[in-house]
């Protein structure tokens, strides 16, 4: 069986609650990545998605810098354990049309699987 933690991407960068939108758009760009787990003392408490700064930019007079990650962030991420199977993990993606798991093990944050993690897996095997 394929394990989630042989394919996802440890250590991911993360950003806390009370940062900028601005912020934290900025620092998606740079990275060249789409999520970020929020952290707050050291412990996972959501998911900031670049759709999710999208959407709440798409209102009229929207400042991202007047805005927090608080304002915009999931608070109940899809979160596995390392051990989870790769299979089972792509499977619940796909069903909650979800782009990312986060991997935690006792409250701490291992790493990131990506949709793109799952194509980079894909096209190992054709």
């Amino acid at each position: 069986m394929k394990l989630i933690k042989e394919y996802m991407t440890p250590s991911p960068h993360s950003i806390v609650s009370t940062q900028n939108l601005q912020f934290a758009l900025q620092k998606m760009h740079e990275l060249n990545v789409r999520h970020l787990p929020v952290m707050e003392a050291g412990k996972l408490v959501g998911m900031l998605s670049e759709r999710d700064i999208r959407f709440i930019e798409s209102y009229e007079k929207t400042d991202l810098e007047s805005l927090r990650v608080n304002d915009a962030f999931s608070d109940d991420p899809y979160t596995v354990g390392p051990d989870a199977s790769l299979k089972e993990v792509c499977q619940e993606m796909a069903e909650r049309k979800i782009g990312s798991a986060i991997i935690v093990e006792k409250g701490q944050l291992l790493g990131i699987f990506t949709w793109i993690d799952a194509l980079s897996v894909i096209s190992k095997l054709i």
